[in-house]
């Protein structure tokens, strides 16, 4: 339900936005949601490359996440971007239950670190009348220090754009 929710809310993205133009921020914070929600923050150090930060508060824990990232025009509609990269993420839980992505709940019988690699892919739009950036991705995530598992974690953000 999840996926194809993520799916038509883009493709109505897609469809409603015909007149944009290219990326025209240096620096966007704002909050991210997923399985963690919290703040993050956005830079482009190169006009198609960016390093993006989240802090993601969960039920009884928080992890930190580090993205790069690179953001590339797509269906030639002005302001949306394609953007794709990878990272690491750190952080800890609590004991407890945690859903996971299409597969069967994770249980953490102590307080538990996670550390792994991320992944990320998406699309971005800016919207041309307000300083306001709004994305959505799907974060591939390979949980390294209780596992290995798999995981992929929608997410959709929010920013002001400066």
């Amino acid at each position: 339900m999840k996926k194809t929710s993520l799916i038509i809310f883009a493709l109505t993205l897609l469809f409603c936005v015909k007149h944009a133009s290219a990326q025209d921020y240096k620096t966007a914070v704002g909050l991210h949601f997923s399985y963690e929600v919290g703040p993050s923050i956005k830079y482009f150090y190169e006009d198609d490359t960016a390093l993006e930060g989240i802090v993601g508060f969960r039920s009884h824990g928080v992890v930190f996440s580090g993205l790069w990232e690179k953001h590339v025009p797509v269906f030639d509609v002005d302001k949306l971007k394609f953007f794709y990269g990878f990272g690491a993420h750190i952080g800890g839980v609590g004991a407890g239950t945690y859903r996971r992505f299409g597969t069967d709940d994770i249980n953490y019988q102590n307080n538990t670190i996670l550390l792994g690699a991320d992944g990320i892919i998406g699309m971005e739009y800016k919207i041309p009348t307000a300083p306001i950036a709004i994305n959505l991705d799907l974060m591939p995530r390979l949980e390294l220090a209780h596992g290995p598992y798999f995981d992929i974690s929608p997410g959709l953000g929010v920013k002001y754009t400066f």
